[in-house]
């Protein structure tokens, strides 16, 4: 069995070459890249990877279509330039891909913030869907939050986790999440979806009170405390800014 990894880029240079170091098993490495302006496509190039560069971004489920489509081996293990795959997480992918009658695995995620693994606050075990047969699946054209989507079957799920290191300081959480709310509100407001400011508000409590205590992010400390009051924003921001524009969207016809 024969193994693409596709990896989606934008001024990845502090995270590119372990990410690439930990799949070197691999037959092929294909890189999509938005118009980086630091050692992105340079570090690419260097590993052996297969570099494909794109001026406007289409978003994150139609840029990985675009990997996806220039992947060439038998299966595909789509991954974000902060994952890391694990010696036992590679060995077990290799392993799994000689399930006869499986088309598809999904793989436990542990994720790091600003230094400390979250054990809880909803964000373990995080199972994602990473692997599977080229042929067999596709990325959904969503703005964000994209999804694999299986042509045929359900999933397995692998037992290893894919360490993330998603969130080193508080500033990368920030600009991650003024990033996805408005790619969510813009495709949601495109959608015909309209939000109001109590709706904000209660979903910023529901989501802090759902991953702090009902999810026992109380068990990770003071840095559990910290996640779930971040999940709490990113609830409201999304929903406050879908709120902003539909308000935009009535002014304009008034």
């Amino acid at each position: 069995m024969t193994l693409s990894v596709i990896i989606i880029t934008k001024n990845e240079e502090a995270n590119l070459q372990a990410c690439l170091e930990s799949v070197r098993f691999a037959d092929q490495w294909v890189v999509v890249d938005n118009a980086s302006t630091d050692n992105t496509r340079a570090i690419a190039s260097a590993f052996g990877a297969e570099v494909t560069q794109t001026t406007a971004w289409p978003g994150f489920g139609p840029q990985k279509n675009i990997a996806l489509g220039l992947a060439t081996q038998e299966w595909v293990l789509s991954l974000d330039a902060d994952e890391r795959v694990t010696p036992e997480l590679a060995s077990e992918i290799q392993q799994a891909m000689h399930a006869p009658s499986v088309h598809a695995f999904e793989i436990p995620r542990l994720t790091q913030f600003c230094g400390q693994w979250i054990h809880h606050c909803g964000w373990t075990p995080d199972p994602v869907l990473r692997l599977f047969r080229r042929g067999h699946a596709e990325f959904s054209d969503d703005l964000v939050h994209e999804r694999v989507i299986l042509k045929e079957g359900g999933p397995s799920r692998l037992v290893n986790r894919l360490l993330h290191y998603s969130y080193p300081t508080p500033t990368h959480y920030w600009r991650k999440l003024e990033q996805y709310s408005l790619a969510w509100a813009e495709q949601a407001h495109a959608r015909g979806k309209t939000s109001s400011m109590p709706r904000a508000v209660t979903s910023g409590l529901m989501a802090f009170v759902k991953s702090y205590f009902f999810r026992l992010g109380l068990l990770d400390g003071s840095m559990g405390f910290a996640v779930c009051a971040m999940q709490a924003q990113a609830a409201f921001g999304k929903y406050f800014t879908l709120y902003c524009l539909n308000q935009q969207n009535a002014s304009k016809k008034t």
